[in-house]
């Protein structure tokens, strides 16, 4: 990465990174190692929890899980912003981060169920307080919104977290699935490391404000926030060392509160901001636009993260995971996405960018609900591979990787709208916590995936799948037939 290091003429002789602040690079390095490590272990995840030499449990249990861990990673990137923010600052908040995901791993990887699934929880704490933070720490880089190298420079640091993506299930997860599952989940605590020790090298590089405490706590807010932090805690302690005691303690009393408060926090947000008396009426309508968005959102992202559980446990059991005969790793199946969207994503932008010039670009609604069209479209497709397996035979992995490509586009699609929305409609009183808001939305829809299957629902059933098909297709139409009544209440945002 040295050699793209390279001297700007316009600036003072500085080294910078592709004419980007010298700390992106520091960033983009950090961010990409930490997707190193996250996306390997999520790529193993699913696989080995229904593994005989892993937990050997259940599709619709090992789904459950996956679920939700990934709603934690993402309700937790709120408090993790709140600790950024008044507690250690960014940078700190980052470095600590860093160290409790690289535990969480190294934990991952001992032999014990135990063990396992506090790795999990200290995975999902470690990339709740990074997730807000790294992303801040970029734009403390810039001076201001209107620095014209602003965008660019995040499309740079976002090219990390794909490239760490990518090569993730490549490389974890063939060691892990082909040599010994552990072995991958120690191999992501390396990877993390990596991204630490880039961190603490190149923190020099940071701007200084990455250093500050926005709003930090005062002595009074820190005790009472403590005092009922003991108290929430204690309460837990008791709770579930007396299941255990009784003997009535089985997974499904850790999964279940986990499922319904991911879906009963997001509600709780919208309506607290919804119900502020300090908003002006501007803001009370948009706020009631950006819940149609928010709902949306959530039905796509239910979908679209079951191409790491649903459609990877279908591969293990009924995909020919093969090419011109060459066998390759289940977990492999994780790389399409990312590899697409580096692929794409230039594509998808020079094309706003044309028909934006000719007064074509459709509107936020349009992208919307083409997102989510788009992704019931890629569940219709499922139904085929589903239907072949059910005859007995195995399925083509052209199959899924055709429906990992229709999801691809329906991310760039929506995704990148969702982001931008969330902060054109955000109240100024919130405009700090709504990406968190944003993030709320994967949460509820992964809270939804593993509840269905908490319940017993087979999700890699054909019923099932081509409902959730439709319930997307459905919600994409009504997003649209209904899109001036929406676009009355964004006001001024389009």
């Amino acid at each position: 990465m040295a050699s793209s290091l390279t001297k700007d003429s316009a600036s003072s002789g500085e080294k910078t990174f592709f004419g980007h602040p010298r700390g992106l690079a520091t960033l983009f390095m950090t961010e990409m190692w930490e997707r190193f490590s996250y996306y390997g272990m999520r790529a193993l995840l699913p696989l080995y929890l229904i593994a005989p030499g892993g937990l050997d449990m259940n599709p619709a249990t090992a789904t459950a899980i996956y679920s939700v861990y990934l709603s934690l990673v993402y309700l937790l990137a709120m408090p993790g912003g709140w600790f950024g923010d008044r507690v250690w600052g960014p940078r700190k908040t980052v470095a600590i981060a860093g160290g409790v995901i690289m535990l969480g791993h190294l934990t991952l990887a001992l032999p014990s169920e135990g063990t396992f699934f506090a790795g999990l929880g200290l995975v999902a704490i470690g990339s709740g307080l990074l997730k807000s933070n790294i992303s801040t720490m970029v734009g403390h880089l810039y001076d201001g919104p209107e620095d014209p190298r602003r965008d660019g420079g995040f499309t740079i640091f976002y090219m990390g977290i794909n490239m760490g993506a990518f090569a993730a299930p490549l490389v974890i997860g063939t060691i892990g699935e082909n040599v010994n599952w552990h072995l991958g989940f120690a191999l992501a605590a390396v990877g993390m490391g990596l991204g630490v020790v880039q961190f603490l090298v190149g923190t020099k590089h940071l701007d200084e404000k990455s250093l500050i405490v926005p709003k930090p706590l005062s002595k009074d807010e820190r005790a009472s926030t403590l005092r009922k932090s003991m108290i929430w805690l204690g309460i837990a302690a008791v709770f579930y060392i007396g299941t255990v005691v009784t003997g009535v303690y089985t997974l499904n009393w850790l999964l279940v509160p986990i499922t319904i408060a991911g879906l009963v926090i997001p509600v709780m947000v919208l309506t607290r901001i919804k119900r502020d008396k300090e908003l002006s009426e501007a803001e009370q309508s948009k706020m009631s636009g950006y819940i149609w968005f928010f709902v949306a959102a959530a039905i796509f992202w239910m979908i679209y993260d079951q191409g790491g559980s649903t459609l990877a446990i279908f591969a293990e059991s009924s995909a020919e995971n093969s090419v011109f005969g060459w066998d390759f790793p289940v977990s492999w199946y994780q790389s399409v996405n990312p590899v697409l969207i580096m692929a794409l994503a230039p594509v998808f932008a020079t094309f706003w960018l044309a028909v934006n010039r000719r007064g074509k670009e459709p509107s936020t609604i349009v992208k919307f609900s083409s997102g989510l069209v788009l992704v019931g479209a890629s569940f219709f497709v499922f139904l085929m591979p589903l239907t072949i397996a059910g005859d007995g035979h195995k399925a083509a992995a052209m199959w899924l990787v055709a429906i990992y490509f229709i999801q691809t586009v329906a991310e760039l699609t929506l995704s990148p709208v969702g982001l931008s929305v969330t902060t054109k409609m955000a109240p100024a009183k919130y405009a700090s916590q709504m990406m968190g808001v944003w993030f709320l939305a994967v949460t509820a829809g992964d809270c939804t995936t593993g509840l269905l299957s908490l319940a017993g629902v087979e999700l890699n059933g054909t019923g099932v799948v081509a409902a959730e098909a439709t319930l997307a297709v459905v919600a994409g139409i009504a997003i649209f037939m209904y899109r001036g009544k929406v676009k009355k209440l964004m006001g001024e945002v389009r």
